[in-house]
């Protein structure tokens, strides 16, 4: 084996090492045996916390702050990233995250701070923008956000609010003049690996705000006020996205990103190699290396591996993974290669020293 150019594009191990130390091991074991070898790390985040440091730590670019609202209505400090190429970054995790308040509020809070960290990007003429929405601490269809851009919702009294969770039901009509004329001019993508409509059993309240804190009846009335919500979109955009595979993701931010920002969802996985671009990065690349804590079947179903599979055309695959749980035949038919951290040596102890096994695992690949 002799290798020229390699792109190394893991996932985090869970509870071991992130995407960025297992990227960095990796090299290490490239570099010591193809030490002419170009090589290409792309740690791979999924949305949710740490998606800004992963991306910018691959493709270059800086970290900026902002005092934006928490979802409990604190001033607190955020942080998003702007690349070298100028796409702003943004975690709702890092703004209207659940761990950014003191106590779970399932229904009052919003996604204010989530909209204000778009605003300060703007700011700094950013008009390409990636969204990751894991995390959240909301249900709030994207009200806030939407407000914090200049949006105006009204109840029938023709009074002036801004929803939350508990309120959506409350939206009579809004008014999207207010908007700030910035945000048509941008272009937005929203990381997004879940498929949940908007309301319904499968939905925003059912599925998710339990983790958020709602108790049974709360879940009734976010579910009614999610439904409610959907109608008065549908009416104010002309376009139905209850349905649309990822509408409920993050409280129902996924439908108020494609609704008041014009956004497409799009795979987690598929949004961050097309922000390294992937397609333009593999040409002339000799082996893609990528990894994750335990290789399975969901490793196919939306995960890193599945979307470098669809890229990565003939250029062969090596997994290093802490586990497989892998048909050795659905392995072979997809042309992977797997080397085990914790080959010989339990998963405990495999993860006891994750930098030790994974560095051991990319040695042994790198002697084919």
């Amino acid at each position: 084996m002799n290798l020229t150019k390699v792109i190394i594009a893991p996932d985090s191990f869970k509870g071991a090492l992130t995407a960025r130390e297992a990227a960095d091991i990796i090299a290490d074991e490239v570099m010591s045996a193809f030490p002419d070898c170009e090589v290409i790390k792309m740690p791979i985040a999924d949305g949710g916390e740490g998606s800004v440091d992963a991306i910018l730590s691959a493709i270059g670019g800086k970290v900026i702050s902002a005092v934006i609202l928490s979802p409990d209505f604190r001033k607190i400090d955020a942080k998003y990233g702007i690349t070298d190429n100028g796409t702003a970054v943004i975690e709702m995790a890092q703004s209207s995250g659940i761990t950014k308040q003191l106590k779970l509020n399932p229904m009052t809070s919003d996604t204010r701070g989530f909209g204000e960290l778009i605003l300060s990007a703007l700011d700094k003429e950013a008009r390409e923008f990636t969204l990751c929405i894991g995390g959240s601490a909301t249900t709030d269809g994207g009200c806030g956000m939407a407000a914090a851009l200049g949006a105006k919702f009204f109840n029938k009294q023709r009074d002036s609010f801004i929803p939350c969770g508990e309120t959506l039901s409350d939206i009579n009509n809004i008014d999207t003049s207010g908007i700030d004329k910035r945000v048509a001019e941008s272009k937005f993508t929203v990381m997004c690996d879940v498929d949940n409509p908007l309301f319904g059993k499968n939905g925003a309240a059912y599925i998710y705000s339990p983790q958020k804190g709602a108790d049974p009846e709360q879940v009734k009335i976010l579910d009614n006020g999610l439904r409610h919500y959907g109608t008065v979109l549908t009416k104010t955009f002309n376009k139905n996205f209850n349905e649309i595979p990822g509408a409920g993701a993050a409280g129902g931010l996924g439908a108020g990103c494609m609704a008041f920002l014009g956004a497409d969802l799009k795979s987690g996985i598929d949004a961050i190699l097309e922000l390294y671009n992937f397609n333009t990065q593999l040409q002339g690349t000799d082996l893609v290396i990528t990894g994750e804590g335990k290789l399975d079947s969901q490793s196919f179903q939306g995960k890193v591996l599945s979307g470098i599979l669809r890229g990565s055309g003939k250029v062969p695959i090596i997994v290093i993974c802490g586990v497989c749980d892998c048909d050795p035949n659905l392995l072979k038919e997809k042309g992977i290669t797997v080397f085990e951290a914790s080959e010989g040596i339990t998963i405990e102890e495999s993860m006891e020293k994750p930098e030790k096994y994974l560095r051991l695992a990319a040695k042994k690949a790198m002697k084919g």
